[in-house]
């Protein structure tokens, strides 16, 4: 696999796709700084800012509906272990601001994805030709990410992502 010098930031990615945007989600933990301050309030409180007009929001649902008004299918996959974890609940307890915005997004039981040939990385391909991963450190926190354009390697990030998402159940019907 040949990885490009040159990674294109998100907004840059997202808003070249034509038809598809797709993600899939492996960890059942993230300790991304942005997302720090409103986990603490959730396990505090129960509680997760849901307002798709927030500041916190509002970027990544400009960007989403952005590229759903373009004609564009935005797909986001997470496979988790069960019991979940905090961070997955409160990932379950944000992802109607996804939707919102415009993603479909499913839940897979990792029980269910042993026999699935997966990458070693999250990632997101755009239109099944760009691929980042992203990359996290041990602790969870974002690491440089990668990116290609490797007819391989986005074949491989295509087939995992649809055998995720055919076995996935839709958001609206995954309880934790």
């Amino acid at each position: 696999m040949s990885l490009s010098v040159r990674v294109p930031d998100f907004a840059e990615l997202l808003n070249s796709a034509k038809t598809s945007a797709v993600h899939l989600e492996m960890h059942d933990s993230y300790a991304v700084a942005d997302e720090a301050e409103d986990f603490a309030e959730w396990r505090r409180s129960g509680r997760r800012d849901d307002d798709p007009d927030s500041e916190y929001w509002r970027p990544w649902v400009d960007l989403v509906q952005a590229a759903v008004t373009r004609g564009v299918v935005v797909r986001r996959a997470r496979i988790v272990a069960e019991p979940v974890s905090d961070y997955i609940r409160f990932e379950h307890a944000g992802t109607p601001v996804n939707i919102t915005a415009g993603e479909q997004v499913r839940w897979l039981p990792r029980r269910l994805a042993s026999d699935i040939a997966l990458p070693g990385n999250d990632f997101w391909l755009i239109d099944s030709r760009a691929v980042r991963f992203n990359l996290f450190t041990g602790e969870g926190d974002l690491a440089e990410p990668q990116y290609t354009e490797d007819p391989a390697t986005a074949k491989l990030c295509a087939d995992a992502f649809e055998a995720v998402w055919e076995r996935a159940t839709p958001h609206e019907q995954f309880n934790i």
